[in-house]
Parts: structure tokens; sequence; C-alpha cells
């Protein structure tokens, strides 16, 4: 790794944590009245554009938000390969040592959440560290083309204060078989238009991806604001 650069992130986007993890971060210009913690799917970066994205329009609404890579994925960027992602007690311990060093850095209340996997992972901890709130983008109710093979157990008991914004064709969770869940009332769903598991609509359907991201940032953003107490309460 070269000194001024993380396999194509500019020095400025990123900082290497003490805890080994490369974080982004996207800080409202005038200052942030809550704090998201986002991982990345299991096939692509924290600078994905979907991540890049979503970040950006949250940061716009007052959200500062951190990105963080997991080490599988970290090893990707740096050696070109494909490894696959890591146990999920791996990755379980990872969510814990980033959520324990961004609570050091930032005061106010904070969420923890991700794209499919991420924020999968985030479900299986949130009670556990106390998290004031889980948000999740495309969450990955069963693997591809496994309908019937759902993993949503822990689903039914979490008490983090959740929201999932979901596509309505999702291939790993659609409207119609998540509405066949028993989830927790601690949960709440945000159903986009026509959209895929990246939030993306069909064209037939006149919407844009650049709309749904700009709705889910307004859901999550409104749902936030009414969850988390404001500032200095």
């Amino acid at each position: 790794m070269g000194k001024g650069q993380f396999a194509g992130i500019d020095q400025g986007q990123y900082t290497h944590c003490d805890n080994g993890h490369f974080v982004c971060w996207n800080r409202p210009a005038d200052g942030a009245w809550a704090t998201l913690v986002l991982a990345h799917g299991a096939g692509a970066p924290m600078d994905s554009p979907f991540m890049s994205e979503i970040a950006e329009r949250l940061a716009a609404r007052g959200i500062a938000v951190c990105r963080f890579e997991f080490r599988y994925m970290a090893e990707r960027r740096l050696s070109g390969g494909k490894r696959p992602p890591s146990p999920a007690a791996r990755l379980e311990e990872e969510w814990r040592a980033m959520y324990a060093w961004v609570r050091q850095q930032t005061t106010g209340a904070l969420a923890i959440g991700g794209k499919s996997m991420g924020g999968r992972m985030a479900s299986l901890v949130a009670d556990e560290l106390g998290a004031d709130a889980l948000v999740c983008l495309g969450y990955p109710f069963y693997a591809a083309g496994k309908p019937e093979k759902p993993r949503v157990a822990h689903l039914g008991t979490l008490r983090t204060p959740t929201l999932i914004v979901q596509g309505e064709r999702d291939a790993l969770g659609d409207r119609q078989t998540v509405a066949r869940y028993a989830l927790s009332s601690a949960i709440e769903l945000q159903w986009l238009e026509a959209a895929d598991h990246d939030l993306k609509p069909l064209k037939r359907s006149g919407l844009t991806h650049g709309g749904h991201l700009d709705s889910a940032a307004d859901a999550i953003s409104a749902w936030l604001s009414r969850l988390l107490p404001a500032p200095g309460v």
C-alpha cells in the first residue's frame, strides 16, 4: 500500500483507525444530528457507487456516515483477488470493534446498518451493542434462489428499532415473500416500487435509481428524526 493512497481511494477520503480497519467519513457541513455506521455488502467495497451515493445523500440531510470495510474486502482491494466473505462470527466481531471505535469518536445518537450482508451482520449484533437504531438497505432475507430457506429467526425477536428499505422485487426478499414472515414489531419496512436488491427500479416503471436513493435517504432521515432525541436533549 502506498503512503498516499489506499488502492484507489484518495488519502483525504479515508482513515486508518486503531483497530486496523479503513473507514470513510461523510460529514455534514453544518454538523450532524446523528451518526450512522454503514457496512458494505458481500461483493462490493465501502466506496462502491451505491455506498458512496447513499452516504452523500444522508450527509446532505444532516447525518454523519462512517463507512468501513471488512478485512476480507480490504484484502481483496489490495490483492485484486476474489476472497469470499469471512465467517459470520468474524464479521460480527469486526462490527463490535467498529462500533466501539466510532462510539469513542462521536457524541449523540449512533445508529448502525448496512447494505445487504453488512446490514444483516449489523442486525445480529444490534441488540448486544445497544445501538440506538438499525438501518438496512436491501436486506438479504434469504440466499438468491432459496426463498424456502429464510434467514429471519433473529428478526422475530429483535429489540433495536429497525428500518429496512427494500425493493419490491428484491431477489433476496421480495414484498410478497417478506409479508409472510413474523417480524419483530421493532422493524419497519419501507418498500420502493419496482426496485431490485440495489434499489434500482425497472426502466418501464418511469422511476430512476437516483430518485429511489433520494427516497431511501428521505425515509432514513425522517425515521431517525422521529426516533432519536435531538442534540442536547
